[in-house]
Order: C-alpha cells, then structure tokens, then sequence
C-alpha cells in the first residue's frame, strides 16, 4: 500500500510513566516543522504514574483532516499489556513494534507478538538493551522506539533533535544529551532495516501563505483569549479544563494582567462577573462539575447583563464520572443550567482553529449583548492537536460595548433601559452620570428592584430579544453546510468534536453514491433556526450523532423546531468512530451496512 499523499497514522502504548505521551508530542511538533498537516490525540488514565493505559495518536498527512483514523499504520508497543488490545486495530500491513527482549518473564498469550494479526508486519527489536547501551538506563526506551519509526520511514532527523532540544530546554543539559542519544540509537537501527511495508511519507506540503502552528484546543483557547485583550482570569483547577488556567497563569503577567486561582469554581464565576461588571475583560474555565456550581451565578450575570465569558470542557459525567474520558453531555447544562429564562450565549467549536475564534469571539458577545458566554469543549478538543494556520491579519474587536449616553439635565441614567436592540447603553463604574442600581433582582430601567407583573414581562422579553442579534454576529461561522448541494438522501447536523467524524463519514458516504451533506452547528443557543430548518428541509432523513446517551442536542432541534430527527448517541468515552455514522447514514439511505473495521 502506497500513501502517495501522505495519510499515516502512528500510535504509541504504554503504561503510565512510560512516556507515552512525550514522544507522542515530540513526534507531532516534529512533524508539523517539517510542514506537515497534523492532528493527535492522547489518552491517558486519572493516575499520574505506574497503574493505567496510556495512548498517544497522531496521524500526519499532506492535507487538512478533521479526524483521527480508525485503522492504525504503525503501532509502538512500550508495554504489551496494554497495546495487545489495540493490536486488531493495525490496519492490513501496517507495522507493529514491540521489545523483543522485555525486562521479565512473560507467560504465552502475555506478550504483543502472539496477537498479530495475518497480514501485519512485525518489527521486533530489543529496545530496552538499545537504550542501556545508548544512555545507561532503559528510561529511554521510548526515545529509542521514536528514533526507530523516524529512521525507518525516512523522516528528518534534525527536525527531531530541534523538538527534543525545546522540549527538555529546562531540563539538565544531560536530560537533552540521553533523550538524543537513545533516539539516534533507534533512528540508526531503523535508517538500516528493511522496510517491509510499502507505505511512503510523501514531501510536505507547499509551505501556507501564513506560519502553521501546532495547538491543542486549550492552548488554541489562550492565545484567543490573549489575542482579545483579556485582561483578568479566574479559575479553579479540573480536569481536562486546568491547562487553560496553568498556560494564562504564565503568560498574562507577562503582558501585565492579572491570573487568580481561587479556592472553588463559585468564587471564579462571581470574581469573573465581578470583573466584567467593573469594565475589565475576564473568563472563567471549568468542566462539568464546576459549571453545576457556577449555575447560580450564571443567572446573575444574565438579570444585571454583565458580560462573562466561560470555557467548559466536557467530560464523562454525571458527578465526578469519568475525568480523563470525552463526552459531550452538558449541553443541556450549559444551555439550560440555572434558575428561571435565563438565555444566555453558547458556541461549540468544531476544530482547533474555531476554538481560538470563539474564544475571541465570546469576549466580544459578552460584551456587545451584555450576557454570559459559554463556550463549550470536551475533552477530545480540548486535547487535541491540530496545525492551525490563522492570518496574523486577523483581529477581534478591542471593545464592543454600546456605550453610555450622559443623561440631559434632570434625568436620570437608565442602566436597563429598552431599545429597538434590546442592548441599553452600559456604564463603567466612575463614569460621570452613571450612577445606578445593580441587583439579582427583577428592576426597572433603573435597576431599581420590583416585582410588578409589567416590568417583569418586559425585562424579560428584553434580556431574550437582544440574543436574537447573535446569530448573525460577524466574524465568526455560526453554520456552515458541507457535501451536496440542494435535495440530499442524508443530512448530518453535527456539532462540537464530533464533527469532524461526521464529516468524514459523509465524504465517504459521496464516494459510495449516497447524496449526502453535513452542517456545523456552532451557535447551540440562541439557536439558528432559520439555517437549520433549511438544511433539514432539503434531506429526507436528518442523522443528529452525539456523545452523550439522551441526545441532547437533538432534543433542543426537535424541541424548538418541531422536526424529527434521527439519532446516533454513544457514550464510549472516546471519540465518536467514522464507520459508525458511515453505516448509519447507508442505513437512512437504504444501503447495506458494512462490519467495522
């Protein structure tokens, strides 16, 4: 098999403290340098270190992709246990390597090259002795199986020594000096095997107009926020929301900001809302959890109209649940979450680029339509890497608030006042005739609090009409149609994460003879109604897949647009796989399903 385009999927497993995930990054970093388009994602256990599975996956390819493979070209067995699951996922002659000389006696069935499948190919070597020779320790058995796959297949060994020269840069110099040996021990070995397999990493890439940059979703996240001029940061660490908080704890100061953790996720939400209220960018980021105990708040920051941003990456839930696994179940609670009609905004990125655009984006809703902004991850996004290239060119507005009009001679300043918007002019607290009442209570146009049956009608027809100006809010992509055009067998609606599975499964679906189409849906509330009816009406069947078990998102479609849908929901705690939305959509069309892979 020949991948004349470059589309090569390489897995690494072991157990924790193995360094599965460090080589992993080494080998996406290095690859993106030498001009490749990259996405991986990393699994890995609640527990630090000796006890759980960890997998670092990263396909390289020539062109963009929105998705992991399901099938796996070359898999690194760091510790049998562990890999001999996944070794069924190798696709037909693609490699395996593993330690042909493992530390202990292994009992027959224990060991990963009595589980190969017929057709792949094995590459045994005895890794843990190339390392004691090459470093004096087998620490660096992983460096060495890193080295093995990047002489093997050609890749530019300078490239590496660059990535693992940045990466342990605040290490002892020795730390530099063994990771580099043990990986040119297995690049030597592996320059001078013969490859079986008949895969080939074609040339990179012409080189984008503008520099590709390798993030993950949370990293992607912070340089939106930077990027928007966030001025303040509050947080509570969790799981997989905490390295938002850790990367803005390091950067803002350097920019002359202010980063706070505080001691619970209550006292993040009322310290951002109390930020944003004073006339200071902030933003909050939690997970499932913590947004349940933000929901107060929340409201708050809807009936005094204080902008708010918060970031929330999903996890398997409910309560604690499943803290290192994906899932896309608080939808609803981000929706929905709090007392009363509180609308509020919310945006799920599909990609790693969109996580930057919505998080400078949601600073400028926050403010422009005076409410709370959630945007909303899982934990496949927020850990995911991608090359993202955005145009230095582009920019998100430094202020977007409708300032305060002074008030004529004998009035007063109306802080809530109504207008043909919704939005009422905001005052900063010291402005000059601002004076006013601020409360969680229901008031009056002066903020002054009162329950008369009137006045709460029309604040809270006001509060929900401004939203409806966010569905066409510039700049940002709220939905977006892919695939055929016009009448369809399949419409996919997709949104967060797994639309990147979504969209694969519907290419291959075209390719097959289904008439088929796919819409990212990014604006989850207020929801676009007017695109999604239109998309709906042009598909005889409809396919909403999720990761959550209720379907939540198709729920809030049939809910307010009175459409049935037809929907796909798993809750793996692992991406959503292509093959499974490709036989849903051949069973909506009529075709035969097909065995996975």
């Amino acid at each position: 098999m020949t991948i004349n385009g470059t589309d090569l999927q390489i897995a690494f497993c072991g157990s924790a403290g193995d360094g599965t995930i460090a080589v992993g990054d080494i080998l996406k970093q290095a690859m993106a340098m030498a001009g490749y388009r990259v996405i991986a994602f990393d699994q890995y256990p609640a527990e630090i270190r000796g006890f759980g599975k960890c997998v670092s996956r990263t396909r390289v390819t020539g062109e963009q992709v929105y998705s992991m493979k399901q099938q796996t070209d070359i898999l690194v067995s760091l510790d049998d246990s562990h890999a001999i699951p996944h070794a069924s996922e190798v696709r037909d002659f693609g490699a395996v390597i593993y330690d042909n000389a493992p530390m202990s006696l292994m009992m027959e069935g224990e060991h990963i090259s009595g589980h190969l499948q017929p057709g792949q190919i094995p590459y045994a070597l005895p890794i843990r002795e190339i390392s004691e020779r090459a470093t004096g320790s087998n620490r660096g058995r992983n460096m060495v199986a890193l080295g093995f796959v990047a002489g093997l297949y050609g890749l530019q060994q300078d490239v590496f020594h660059t990535i693992i020269a940045r990466k342990f840069k605040t290490k002892p110099a020795a730390v530099t000096k063994d990771n580099t040996a043990a990986f040119d021990a297995g690049f030597d070995l592996g320059a001078g095997e013969f490859l079986f397999d008949e895969v080939s990493i074609g040339a990179p890439p012409a080189k984008a107009k503008h520099e590709a940059r390798m993030l993950s979703g949370n990293s992607a996240v912070v340089e939106g926020c930077l990027d928007a001029g966030i001025e303040a940061y509050f947080g509570y660490p969790i799981t997989p929301a905490t390295t938002i908080m850790e990367r803005l704890v390091t950067e803002m100061p350097k920019r002359g900001k202010r980063a706070l953790q505080t001691e619970d996720e209550i006292s993040a939400i009322a310290a951002t809302i109390g930020a944003g209220y004073a006339g200071v960018r902030s933003a909050t980021a939690t997970s499932g959890p913590g947004l349940a105990l933000m929901a107060e708040m929340l409201g708050l920051s809807v009936m005094a109209e204080v902008p708010s941003v918060i970031f929330v990456s999903q996890r398997g839930g409910p309560s604690t649940g499943m803290p290192t696994k994906t899932e896309q179940s608080d939808l609803n609670l981000a929706v929905f979450g709090g007392s009363g009609d509180a609308q509020r905004i919310v945006l799920a990125p599909t990609n790693v680029e969109g996580c930057w655009r919505c998080a400078g984006k949601a600073f400028e809703m926050a403010e422009r339509y005076q409410t709370p902004v959630i945007v909303l991850l899982d934990l496949y996004l927020s850990n995911r890497y991608e090359t993202v290239i955005v145009s230095p060119d582009e920019r998100f507005e430094a202020s977007s608030s409708k300032a305060m009009v002074p008030a004529k001679s004998g009035e007063k300043y109306q802080r809530f006042a109504k207008t043909d918007d919704g939005i009422s002019p905001r005052a900063i607290p010291g402005q000059a005739g601002g004076i006013h009442t601020v409360t969680g209570l229901e008031h009056n146009d002066l903020g002054r609090p009162s329950d008369q049956a009137n006045i709460h009608m029309d604040m809270s027809e006001k509060r929900h009409n401004k939203l409806s100006k966010a569905v066409d809010h510039p700049g940002i992509t709220i939905t977006k149609r892919f695939g055929d055009e016009g009448d369809v067998e399949v419409g996919i609606l997709a949104w967060g994460s797994t639309f990147g599975e979504s969209l694969e499964a519907m290419m291959l679906a075209r390719d097959e003879g289904i008439k088929c189409a796919a819409m990212k849906v990014v604006m989850m509330s207020p929801l676009p109604e007017q695109p999604i009816s239109e998309f709906m009406d042009s598909a005889n069947e409809v396919l909403l897949p999720e990761l959550n078990y209720e379907g939540q998102f198709a729920g809030i479609v049939s809910g307010t647009l009175g459409r049935p849908v037809n929907r796909l929901n798993m809750v793996p705690g692992t991406p959503m796989r292509v093959d499974d939305i490709l036989n849903e959509i051949r069973r909506l069309a009529g075709r035969e399903a097909k065995d996975a892979a």
